[in-house]
C-alpha cells in the first residue's frame, strides 16, 4: 500500500492529532502517579466527542467510510482541530470512501495568464495542485532565480524549494516556507489520494532530500493565506515582501499568489532595480 493510502493517512493524522492533546487541555481529569503515554487515549477522544470508544477506534484504524459528518465535527472539536485540520479530516475521510480516478490536469486559463501578465509593479504566480507553476509574471521569474534555467516539467514549488541551491540561498527563512511547503502538499494529498503523479513527486523529494523526507513525516497541513517573506536576491539585495492568497473561481486547487511591498521602502527599490 502507498505511503498516500487513504487509510494510512488517516490514521496516522488522528494519531498524531491525539498525541498533541494532554487530558488537562480537554477538561479531562488527570491521575497523578498512573504511568501512561504520551497524549489522549483513544477512550479519552471517543468520550469527548461522544461516541463509543470501539466506535472511535475503527475510525482510527482507517476505517471512516460510513462515519456521518456530525461524528467528524465532534471528533474535530474532541481533538481541537483548527479549521484547516478540521476540513482535511473530512477530505481524509472522503478518499477512504472514493474509488482510485484519473486527477484531472491543469492549466491556467488564458484570462489568468494576461492578468498576471499586467502586474508588472510586484511578482504574482499561479500555483496548480501538487504546487505545480501554472503561470507567472516576469517579476517572480526575476525574483525567483533557477526558475527560467529549469525545463517546464520541472516548474513545481516543492521541486523549487527542495532541490535548487538557489532557492535555499535565496529563501532567508528557508526552512520554516520549505515545512509549509511540505504542508500544503500533504493538504493536497488528502483532498487527491489517488494521484500517481504526486506519489512519484513525493518518492523523488524523499529520495534527493532528508529535510523533506523527514518533515513529510509528519502530520502538518498547511495552507497559505497571506504573510510576509523575506530574501535575499544576489542582484538586487534584502527584500521584504508581503504576500496575498486566491482562489480563483471556478478551480478550488489552484492558488493564486500576489506579492506586496511597502511603498517607499528599500524593498520597492530592490524591486524596481528587478523589473529594470
Amino acid at each position: 500500500m502507498s505511503e498516500l493510502a487513504p487509510e494510512t493517512a488517516l490514521r496516522e493524522f488522528l494519531r498524531t492529532r491525539r498525541a498533541r492533546l494532554t487530558p488537562e487541555q480537554t477538561g479531562l481529569p488527570a491521575h497523578p502517579g498512573l504511568p501512561r503515554s504520551p497524549g489522549l487515549r483513544r477512550e479519552e477522544v471517543a468520550q469527548l466527542a461522544g461516541v463509543s470508544a470501539d466506535y472511535y477506534v475503527r475510525l482510527e484504524a482507517g476505517r471512516g467510510a460510513g462515519v456521518s459528518p456530525s461524528v467528524l465535527r465532534a471528533v474535530a472539536r474532541a481533538l481541537q482541530l483548527d479549521d484547516t485540520e478540521r476540513d482535511h479530516l473530512f477530505a481524509l475521510v472522503e478518499g477512504v470512501r472514493q474509488r482510485p480516478h484519473a486527477v484531472v490536469e491543469q492549466q491556467a486559463r488564458l484570462g489568468l495568464v494576461r492578468a498576471l501578465d499586467n502586474i508588472s509593479d510586484v511578482p504574482a504566480l499561479l500555483l496548480g495542485h501538487r504546487l505545480d507553476v501554472l503561470a507567472t509574471n516576469r517579476l517572480a521569474r526575476a525574483l525567483h532565480l533557477d526558475f527560467d534555467g529549469r525545463p517546464a516539467e520541472e516548474w513545481n514549488m516543492a521541486r523549487y524549494m527542495f532541490l535548487s541551491e538557489a532557492a535555499r540561498e535565496l529563501c532567508v527563512d528557508w526552512a520554516e516556507t520549505a515545512r509549509e511547503i511540505v504542508g500544503m502538499l500533504r493538504l493536497y494529498a488528502g483532498h487527491h489520494p489517488h494521484d500517481p503523479t504526486l506519489d512519484q513527486l513525493v518518492s523523488d523529494l524523499s529520495a534527493d532530500d532528508r529535510d523533506f523526507r523527514g518533515w513529510w513525516a509528519g502530520p502538518e497541513v498547511y495552507l497559505p493565506r497571506y504573510g510576509v517573506q523575506r530574501y535575499r536576491h544576489p542582484l538586487a539585495g534584502d527584500l521584504t515582501l508581503g504576500f496575498e492568497v486566491f482562489t480563483p473561481l471556478g478551480d478550488d486547487d489552484q492558488t493564486l499568489g500576489l506579492y506586496t511591498v511597502e511603498p517607499g521602502s528599500p524593498s520597492e527599490k530592490a524591486l524596481l532595480l528587478l523589473a529594470g
